[in-house]
């Protein structure tokens, strides 16, 4: 089986300059060059689109076997069941993980052992949770870096934007369209902000935040939990997509590639 292809980042006007996961997608099904397959749930369609930009190139191509079970998924009824699961991810497993890595395990606990995010019902209980939970990570956070910091809010910045790539972002867009409703605006913005506070100060533990360019800090102390939440958010779409793999199209026969979606 040929593995002579690879998912590239972003979207490309051409297919001689790559193609990402939804581009491939499209082509796999037959359908015009484009990152938004019409055959494809839009919720894994924004979905595969984040995990697969906010991927670096090799772990990227993880998202290969997948591919083909997205294919038929449009219209299939379950985007309001994908879109829970994301929202549950995001409340049980990504926030506590920033939680914990901060040390601030008691706060990660009590979202861990919350009930499945599963319904309106269950959200408004989760919810309450989750903004205590941002009042004492914030609370957390100043006094971590005090008022004397300057580069307190830089530290800040970079581990917002470090905790929230890729798998983030991911279960973010799966969440927000398929919990489209204010209290779901709420949790997800919890959720974002609480792991973003969580890691500045696993970053202000880690060194003295005055030194050396923070972006850089942030990647380097946030690795270890941004490489687990994204092995975890593959695990996530694979709960979500359909246990078949459907039989190849017939556009990947053509002459100009021969793929192998293993």
């Amino acid at each position: 089986m040929s593995n002579d292809y690879a998912l590239a980042y972003g979207t490309h006007a051409s297919p001689l300059d790559g193609r990402c996961a939804m581009e491939w997608v499209s082509y796999l099904a037959g359908e015009a060059h484009s990152d938004e397959p019409v055959c494809v749930s839009p919720v894994l369609r924004a979905m595969c689109i984040a995990l697969n930009d906010g991927l670096e190139h090799a772990p990227r191509q993880r998202l290969r076997p997948y591919l083909t079970r997205t294919i038929g998924t449009a219209g299939d009824g379950l985007d309001p069941e994908r879109g829970w699961m994301a929202m549950d991810w995001l409340t049980r497993v990504y926030t506590p993980a920033w939680l914990h890595l901060a040390g601030l395990h008691r706060s990660g606990d009590e979202l861990a052992s919350l009930s499945p995010v599963a319904g309106r019902r269950s959200l408004r209980r989760s919810l309450a949770v989750l903004e205590d939970t941002r009042r004492q990570a914030r609370a957390a956070r100043a006094h971590a870096y005090g008022v004397a910091l300057p580069s307190g809010w830089a530290a800040t910045v970079a581990g917002r934007e470090a905790a929230w790539a890729c798998a983030g972002a991911a279960a973010w867009a799966a969440a927000r369209l398929g919990v489209g409703d204010a209290a779901g605006d709420r949790a997800r913005s919890a959720a974002r902000a609480t792991s973003g506070d969580a890691a500045a100060i696993a970053i202000r533990h880690s060194r003295d935040p005055a030194y050396g360019c923070a972006r850089a800090v942030a990647r380097a102390v946030l690795a270890p939990t941004l490489e687990t939440l994204s092995e975890s958010a593959l695990a996530l779409l694979d709960r979500m997509l359909p246990t078949e793999v459907l039989a190849v199209p017939e556009p990947v026969t053509s002459p100009d590639v021969s793929l192998a979606l293993t």
